[in-house]
């Protein structure tokens, strides 16, 4: 077990090297991107990492306080479901019905890597294999439909 500041040093100090790793990758327009905060620009909708002691998760989040508009959100991302998909070469799990960490509704679509701890400097190889491909896949499915979702606000 880890203490609170080991614990909050470990995980900075992962999110730092993925970072470092990602950050000589352009997107896909060939421009430099914050890869670890990545802004989708489009309110309500982001690329959500997530990595502790037991997993590690990728996926898309829309987080729109309304019912409805997340529902709107999840029909459009479940129509681009194939291109969405070509981009990521795999198919991820779909929830139009989720709640984050603090309890609030969402709906997602994400990819999930079982028996990875972010605390393990030996697990870091593999995590990174496993979020590198799948933020360019990611970014690239945004490059090319973001205007669907800016056409839902």
């Amino acid at each position: 077990m880890y203490s609170k500041a080991e614990a909050a040093q470990r995980r900075q100090a992962f999110w730092a090297a993925l970072g470092q790793y990602m950050a000589p990758v352009p997107n896909a327009n060939g421009e430099p991107t914050n890869w670890i905060n990545y802004r989708t620009g489009v309110k309500g909708v982001r690329f959500r990492m997530m990595a502790d002691q037991r997993r590690a998760t990728i996926g898309i989040e829309c987080t729109q306080p309304d019912a409805g508009v997340r529902e709107v959100f999840f029909d459009q991302l479940v129509e681009l479901r194939p291109a969405l998909e070509e981009h990521l070469g795999e198919p991820w799990t779909w929830e139009p019905d989720a709640t984050d960490e603090h309890g609030h509704p969402l709906v997602r679509v994400f990819a999930e890597l079982p028996n990875a701890n972010h605390f393990e400097r030996d697990d870091w190889p593999r995590l990174i294999s496993f979020f590198k491909p799948r933020l360019i896949g990611l970014d690239a499915f945004w490059q090319g439909y973001q205007w669907a979702f800016e056409s839902l606000l």
